[in-house]
């Protein structure tokens, strides 16, 4: 049985300053940003049990079937100063989720932030700029596959945490994605000095044989090295270069020993 949030719930156990719940909407980014530039607090949260317009990366569409997922935004009001660092902030809210399931899944973080079981996709992420004037407001969203059986699939390479685990109670697994949400990006916004370190801990590229497809139809193959602390990952090809990358989907080209 799929059950709706418990929003009492949810926000007794998060004490944000205020999470928007809707049963059905199109997308809890597109809320939050309309929420963020009519001046809603740092930490707003929009939560949803169906989002039926949701985006990932480069525009692809992430849809599930109602109270399948949790999904998710939150809202964050940076410094000047953070925003210079944007580059990061994708990375840790990848390793946040990893906070969030690591004690519970056996998850692997691919650079920058796809949250992998078995080395299926179990989490989109997609964070948007709501304004950079007068004072800078991100929007973080995502949609974590929870319930979803492997025929309600939206791609063969997703997977959910019960095709791998028991049931899920998706009011508690929000509210537990949303806290260390917050204690990540806080230590984002405050340029904690050990968060990439945090982040190479966990990140699964590192020491792979990768793929990486590059914009403009272009593909590196190679070694990830390392991920850099301004976020962009090392690989070394063939030649004993070593390209550093602000962009790109890569891909595993074998499992780590």
């Amino acid at each position: 049985m799929r059950e709706p949030l418990n929003i009492d719930a949810l926000r007794a156990a998060t004490q944000l300053p205020r999470i928007d719940y809707t049963a059905e909407t199109g997308s809890t980014n597109a809320d939050l940003v309309k929420a963020a530039l009519q001046g809603a607090p740092e930490w707003t949260a929009a939560v949803t049990d169906y989002q039926s317009a949701g985006r990932g990366r480069h525009g692809r569409v992430w849809t599930a079937p109602p109270m399948s997922q949790a999904t998710m935004s939150i809202l964050i009001r940076p410094s000047t100063s953070a925003v210079e660092r944007l580059g990061t902030m994708p990375l840790v809210t990848g390793l946040a989720l990893i906070d969030a399931l690591s004690d519970t899944y056996d998850v692997a973080l691919k650079w920058p932030n796809d949250v992998l079981i078995n080395g299926r996709k179990v989490c989109g992420i997609l964070a948007e700029v709501a304004q950079f004037q007068p004072e800078p407001a991100i929007v973080i969203g995502l949609g974590l596959n929870v319930s979803l059986s492997e025929d309600e699939l939206p791609v063969p390479h997703a997977i959910s945490l019960e095709m791998v685990g028991g049931p899920v109670d998706r009011t508690v697994l929000v509210g537990s994605v949303l806290i260390a949400l917050k204690e990540r990006l806080t230590q984002w916004m405050n340029n904690e000095p050990t968060l990439m370190r945090d982040y190479r801990a966990v990140c699964s590229s590192i020491g792979q044989q990768v793929r990486v497809h590059l914009p403009g139809d272009k593909e590196l193959l190679g070694e990830c090295i390392g991920v850099a602390d301004d976020g962009l990952i090392q690989v070394q090809s063939a030649d004993a270069v070593v390209h550093e990358i602000a962009a790109g989907d890569v891909v595993h080209l074998r499992l780590q020993q």
